[in-house]
C-alpha cells in the first residue's frame, strides 16, 4: 500500500539534542504504526508483541522504551481528533473506521492533500504527547528541558519545568519515521510531512513567566518553556493543507538503485521549505461513496445553509441540493443567579432547522 496509515503505519536533524538520558539514533527511516488498538493503550498492560503493523524497529522501540509507549498512543489520538476538528465542515471529514488496522480506510493509500496532513498532525501529536508528559514527570528516562541559552531577560530567571521538545520530536522521529525507509516518492512525501509537523511544535514553543513580588507585584519573573496549545499547532497545519506545494516525482539511478526524489511541479512557485506540506496525487471529490477511494460521500451531513464556504450547502453537498427538518431541543434558559453561591435556571424548549445534503 502507499501510505503508512493505510497499512497500519503511522508514522531532520533534532535541535539541540545534546546528551540525552534515553540515546537514540536520529537518521531519517518510516511511520508510527497505527491503528484501533492504540485507543486503549494507556489503561491497560502493554505488550509489544500483541500490536499488529509493527516494523522491527519499531518493536525494539516499543520494548526498550515500554513507558514512553503510553504518550505515543495518546499523541496519535491527540492528532486524529484534531484532524476531526479541523476537517468538520469540510467533505472529507477525517472520518477513522472502527475494527481496522487501516483507520481511515483506503483514503491515505494515495499521496494527496489529506494524506499529508495525517501524517504531519499525527506525528507532530507524538512530539507534544511525550514533551508533555516528561514534564509533567511520568517517565523516568526525561524530564525537564535544562539547556537554558542565558537568562531570559532582566529581572527574569529560569524556573518551573521547561518543557522539552527537543526530546519529544526525537521519539517522533525515531517511531514515527520507522516505516519510512524505502527509496520511493511515497516515503519521501511521508518524512517531509512528518518533519513538517514536528517542526511545527519547535517554532511555536514560547516564554511563560510567572511574577514574584509583594502584593501582586512583578519584582522577579520566574520563567520556562513551553508548548501552545494544540489547537494552534492545528491550525498551522491546517492553514499548510490548503497552501500545500504539488510535487512531480523523478527517478534517479544511483549506487543502491532506482530512487525517486520530489520536485515542486511549478517552477514560477517558490519552492516548500521544510515547513509546507507536500503532495504528488489529487484528492478525490468525496462526494459519492467509493470504497476503493474511502470516501464515504456526503449525503445526509449536516450543512450550514447560510455559508458560502466549504461547509455550505451548496459545496458540501456537491449541487444535490439539502433537506430541511425542525427538531425540538431542550436547552437551560432564563438563568438567575443568586447570592451566595448558585445559578438556578427553567428549561426551554427552543426550535432549529436542521439541513442535511441530499
Amino acid at each position: 500500500m502507499g501510505g503508512s496509515f493505510g497499512n497500519s503505519g503511522v508514522f531532520h536533524q533534532v535541535r539541540g539534542t545534546g546528551t540525552r538520558e534515553m540515546r537514540m539514533k536520529t537518521q531519517r527511516d518510516r511511520s508510527l504504526a497505527l491503528g484501533q488498538q492504540y485507543t486503549s493503550l494507556g489503561s491497560q498492560p502493554l505488550l509489544c508483541g500483541s500490536i499488529p503493523g509493527l516494523v522491527p524497529k519499531q518493536l525494539r522501540f516499543c520494548r526498550n522504551y515500554i513507558e514512553i509507549m503510553p504518550s505515543v498512543a495518546e499523541g496519535v489520538k491527540l492528532g486524529i481528533q484534531e484532524c476531526q476538528h479541523q476537517f468538520r465542515g469540510r467533505r472529507w471529514n477525517c472520518t477513522t473506521i472502527d475494527d481496522s488496522l487501516a483507520i481511515f480506510g483506503p483514503v491515505l493509500d494515495k499521496a494527496t492533500r489529506e494524506s499529508a496532513f495525517v501524517h504531519a498532525i499525527a506525528s507532530a501529536g507524538v512530539a507534544f504527547a511525550v514533551t508533555r508528559s516528561c514534564a509533567e514527570g511520568t517517565s523516568t528516562i526525561c524530564g525537564c528541558d535544562s539547556h537554558h541559552k542565558g537568562p531570559p531577560g532582566e529581572g527574569w530567571k529560569w524556573g518551573g519545568c521547561s518543557e522539552d521538545a527537543d526530546f519529544g520530536v526525537l521519539v517522533s522521529r525515531e517511531f514515527a519515521d520507522a516505516r519510512e525507509n524505502r527509496p520511493d516518492a511515497r516515503s519521501a512525501m511521508n518524512k517531509h510531512n512528518n518533519e513538517a509537523g514536528r517542526t511545527t511544535i519547535l517554532d511555536h514553543m514560547h516564554l511563560k513567566c510567572k511574577c514574584h513580588g509583594l502584593s501582586g507585584s512583578c519584582e522577579v519573573k520566574t520563567c520556562w518553556w513551553a508548548q501552545p496549545d494544540f489547537r494552534a499547532i492545528g491550525d498551522f497545519l491546517k492553514d499548510k493543507y490548503d497552501s500545500a506545494s504539488e510535487m512531480v516525482v523523478e527517478k534517479h539511478r544511483e549506487s543502491r538503485g532506482w530512487v525517486e526524489t520530489l520536485r515542486a511541479k511549478y517552477a514560477l512557485f517558490k519552492p516548500p521549505t521544510e515547513r509546507d506540506l507536500v503532495y504528488y496525487e489529487n484528492s478525490p471529490n468525496f462526494c459519492e461513496p467509493n470504497p476503493e477511494t474511502g470516501s464515504f460521500g456526503t449525503r445526509d451531513r449536516t450543512c450550514n445553509v447560510t455559508s458560502h464556504g466549504i461547509d455550505g450547502c451548496d459545496l458540501l453537498c456537491c449541487g444535490r441540493g439539502h433537506n430541511t427538518r425542525t427538531e425540538k431541543r431542550k436547552e437551560k434558559c432564563h438563568c438567575v443567579f443568586h447570592w451566595c453561591c448558585y445559578v438556578s435556571c427553567q428549561e426551554c424548549i427552543r426550535i432549529y432547522d436542521v439541513h442535511t445534503c441530499k
